[in-house]
């Protein structure tokens, strides 16, 4: 599998959930409780997020941020929690993605699981200070992988597919198995997804640097395939 493009291997089955970010009924837009309150801040993690539903921040795939006159930036968020499909990715699903890295740093894009305080994982989460660098983590049961390539730079297109099992988490970067953690999500997991893109304050990765007033990132496609039968 070249960079960036769809899992051969998933062609032939039904994804039961293909994101269309426009949807309203699927996404719920510059809200997350992930975020203390909510949102629309979170400066306890570390970020400049000010989380706005505006479209152009998020509906089209490419994730946005612009630097407000506060010094906070106006940054784009998904989640499905809270939608009026209230989609939940389970034990068993794999999740297949395709993203454009952003360029600037500062840049913190993400696609991520949570539920009720917790049931995160991380199908990525990407810094451009650490050019060649993903960070795979299950936050559920404590592992995680920094994982590194020559492929992975600043504006590339990277495809991700992540196997959420019940004993181990998998990942796969570019069609290659790069992680396999061996401590699963168990067999009752559940979680609702968020695509999102955080602006860092500096206290872990740089902040923007000055001049920079706009950031982005794209996500080509996202579905969620159900456990086979």
């Amino acid at each position: 599998m070249s960079s960036g493009t769809p899992d051969p291997s998933l062609t032939a089955r039904t994804p039961r959930f293909t994101a269309d970010f426009a949807s309203t009924e699927q996404w719920v837009a510059g809200r997350s409780w992930a975020y203390p309150g909510g949102g629309p801040t979170n400066p306890g993690d570390n970020k400049l997020d000010h989380l706005v539903p505006d479209a152009e921040y998020s509906r089209g795939g490419t994730f946005r941020a612009t630097l407000r006159s506060d010094g906070y930036w106006n940054t784009g968020l998904l989640t499905t929690e809270g939608s009026p499909g209230e989609f939940t990715v389970r034990t068993g699903d794999v999740l297949e993605t395709g993203v454009r890295l952003p360029t600037e740093t500062g840049a913190w894009p993400a696609i991520w699981t949570w539920l009720d305080g917790g049931n995160e994982v991380d199908v990525f989460e990407y810094h451009p200070d650490n050019p060649h660098l993903l960070e795979l983590s299950n936050r559920v049961r404590g592992s995680e992988r920094y994982y590194t390539d020559q492929a992975i730079r600043p504006g590339a297109r990277v495809g991700l597919k992540v196997e959420f099992r019940s004993r181990t988490v998998v990942w796969w970067v570019n069609g290659r198995r790069v992680f396999a953690d061996g401590r699963g999500v168990g067999r009752d997991w559940r979680a609702h997804l968020i695509v999102n893109l955080s602006v860092c304050a500096g206290r872990y990765h740089p902040a923007p640097q000055p001049g920079v007033t706009a950031m982005s990132y794209g996500v080509d496609y996202l579905r969620v395939y159900g456990a086979r039968s």
